[in-house]
């Protein structure tokens, strides 16, 4: 291809300038000379055209393709109903079709799940890095093959830079039917114990007018009714327990809707303990007592009641009452008005010294069995005949005292049990195959546990130290000796002693991190990688069931990690809640959002990108057909209309790869030095015969 183009050896102003001097000459010779003042303005003009630098260009070009983008939309809301298999039908025709247009190469841009956050769907962010290595002026077209839910739709296209005409191809049914569940009031916290009230509201289109939802509790069903859709109705539940409480609310499908994932809205709501009260009764002073009262103290959630016996009435010395400065013990208030106030009931090293009568301990039996705890801190009393286990508690207590107490040094040691147990499983110290690096007890009460009660800690002989027990709703434990306050001392560099009470009264208060058949899930931090935990106190653990939010299940493999606790981790293939279950046990795991922005709106949609593709002159058409899917023909238009019926128009633009350069300078070199010296030599011969003819 050859062309012509300057290369001035002066800079174009000046080259201006001369040539409005050049005319002015040029004008004045002619009027001046006639017809021979053109001689003189050749002249100049070929000086001018010299310096102009003229030179003839020929060029090697080769054409290339333009290149069309067809952005694949893979999003959630694409995974709904035939969307997929509609989705893979089209594009492996427009891959066929495009293959058939030489000119033309298609780039095909697949714009999975935001693998971060709740972005929603972005195809022209996709578009827009995928396009980054394509000159604007390259770009035949784009085509998006998508349901039409977007949620970075641009104000034009040429705030991308972009100039290509858009035709989307939408996926999906005009008349799809769906129906879902949408949180109005959504509270996060709550006290535990008390009741909160949840707004919430069905949403459908092609629906009934009502439905019946279910509403379920840490996987338990609490309540069923029916409710108007498009109406909002409050729902009232209460906090059972500290740490999440997850609420489900899930609305009974409509026949053939679209998608039965947005019928159901997952709630966790992180339950706060407003005080934990705790009543300590100490049957006399002893060296153990202050450290009850420390560890209880140290809590700023914990609000303690801690009664002393100074004076049990065996030791009555006729003193009047007025002349005392002790603080009368309310038994009745502490044991009949307000025992139901309490969370856990601790007697330290008490006797039954005839202060609570038998009614009274009726009381604590039933309000251990109606949800409450109780622990027994006992010391050489519980061996004798003042003994709590000859009261009305022994029903519940989970072992009986032999009448003996062993005094002399000992470790207590987790037994196989307690290896397995939250409450005794690593502590600090211990090592399966080596003596606890913690110091001695001294003393340990002689009991036998109750059938079906194993006890967790062991000490001299082998006899039980520590057992745990569970009586309908609430929780025992037994404490064999009273000799924690060593450790708490530092009696041969101490032990473990504010782990192993603390762990031990948070049981006893259903701390859901301590209980001994618990299955947990949370992120780990890293992506979409899951961690699950499965706390158990037999020796293997049944495999775990994973199941997403759009329904697909997958089975996990859990391994020992330490002795009661397996675990396994995944990575999560979808956004959104995830439910976990292994035999009775559920749980629950949040990937990215609760309920994600792309199940809040999963009808297709026509409308919300034809602004942008009209813009361009492109068009918005839906696939799906009476007749079945119809996919456009593809045309190149050099003009007019860019989409007809049943075709959509693509815009060459004769691009081409210059492989080659050959230049011909037009005023330079000897042939351009002698045109030169011609044109003067004749203006001077032809000027000159003409002065002499005068």
């Amino acid at each position: 291809m050859l062309s012509l183009s300057f290369t001035p050896l002066l800079p174009w102003p000046v080259l201006a300038g001369l040539s409005v001097v050049v005319a002015l000459l040029g004008i004045l010779a002619v009027l001046a000379r006639g017809r021979l003042g053109l001689l003189r303005v050749l002249v100049l003009a070929l000086v001018l055209a010299a310096l102009a630098n003229p030179a003839l260009v020929r060029e090697d070009r080769e054409p290339v393709k333009d290149v069309a983008a067809i952005v694949v939309d893979r999003s959630g809301s694409q995974a709904l109903g035939d969307r997929p298999q509609m989705t893979d039908q089209v594009r492996a025709e427009l891959q066929r079709r495009f293959g058939a247009l030489t000119s033309i190469e298609p780039r095909f841009i697949d714009v999975p799940d935001s693998r971060e956050g709740d972005d929603g769907t972005k195809l022209f962010t996709a578009l827009g890095q995928a396009l980054a290595d394509v000159p604007p002026e390259r770009l035949a077209g784009v085509v998006m093959l998508t349901d039409g839910v977007v949620h970075d739709i641009p104000a034009s296209m040429a705030a991308l830079g972009l100039k290509a005409p858009l035709h989307v191809l939408v996926t999906g049914h005009a008349d799809e039917r769906d129906r879902q569940i949408r949180l109005l009031e959504a509270p996060r916290f709550g006290i535990v114990g008390r009741e909160l009230t949840i707004r919430a509201e069905v949403m459908e289109r092609g629906g009934t007018g009502s439905a019946v939802i279910t509403v379920r509790r840490d996987g338990e069903e609490i309540d069923r009714r029916t409710v108007p859709t498009g109406r909002p109705f409050p729902l009232t539940t209460r906090i059972e327990h500290g740490g999440p409480n997850v609420v489900e609310i899930e609305v009974e499908p409509l026949p053939g809707e679209l998608t039965t994932v947005n019928n159901r809205a997952i709630l966790p709501i992180e339950g706060i303990r407003e005080k934990l009260r705790v009543l300590l009764v100490s049957g006399e002073p002893h060296q153990g007592e202050r450290t009850w009262r420390n560890l209880l103290k140290s809590d700023a959630n914990v609000d303690l009641v801690h009664f002393t016996i100074l004076r049990p009435p065996e030791k009555q010395d006729g003193t009047p009452i007025s002349e005392l400065s002790l603080i009368a013990f309310p038994t009745r208030e502490l044991f009949v008005q307000k025992i139901k106030d309490f969370d856990l009931i601790i007697f330290d090293r008490y006797a039954n010294q005839s202060v609570l009568p038998q009614a009274y301990f009726d009381n604590i039996v039933r309000y251990v069995r109606e949800g409450g705890a109780l622990l027994i801190a006992a010391g050489p009393e519980f061996a004798g005949p003042a003994s709590l286990a000859r009261t009305r508690l022994a029903g519940i207590l989970p072992g009986d005292p032999s009448g003996a107490v062993v005094e002399r040094a000992y470790k207590a040691m987790p037994t196989a049990t307690g290896q397995r147990h939250p409450v005794t499983r690593a502590l600090p110290g211990w090592q399966a195959d080596k003596p606890p690096a913690w110091g001695d007890w001294l003393r340990i009460v002689s009991a036998q546990t109750r059938a079906g009660v194993q006890p967790i800690l062991s000490g001299a002989d082998n006899l039980p130290l520590l057992a745990l027990t569970r009586e309908d709703k609430g929780r025992v434990a037994l404490l064999l000796s009273d000799h924690a306050w060593l450790w708490a001392r530092g009696y041969q560099e101490g032990g473990p002693y504010l782990d192993l009470l603390r762990r031990l009264a948070h049981w006893l208060m259903k701390e859901p991190a301590l209980e001994e058949e618990a299955l947990r899930a949370q992120m780990t931090g890293h992506g979409r990688e899951v961690r699950v935990e499965r706390q158990t106190m037999a020796e293997t653990s049944e495999p775990v069931t994973v199941t997403g939010p759009t329904g697909r299940a997958r089975t996990l493999t859990l391994s020992p990690a330490e002795p009661g606790l397996f675990t396994a981790t995944f990575e999560a293939e979808e956004l959104g809640l995830h439910t976990l279950r292994a035999g009775s046990l559920v749980a629950f795991v949040s990937v990215g959002p609760t309920n994600p922005r792309e199940l809040a709106d999963v009808f297709s949609d026509t409308e919300r990108l034809r602004p942008v593709a009209e813009g361009t002159g492109g068009s918005v058409r839906r696939l799906a057909e009476a007749s079945g899917v119809q996919v456009p023909r593809l045309q190149s238009v050099r003009g007019g209309r860019l989409a007809g019926a049943d075709w959509i128009g693509f815009r060459p633009s004769d691009s081409a790869v210059i492989r080659g350069v050959e230049v011909y300078p037009l005023a330079l070199g000897l042939w351009a030095l002698a045109g030169l010296a011609a044109a003067v030599l004749a203006m001077w011969l032809v000027e000159g015969r003409r002065g002499r003819t005068a």
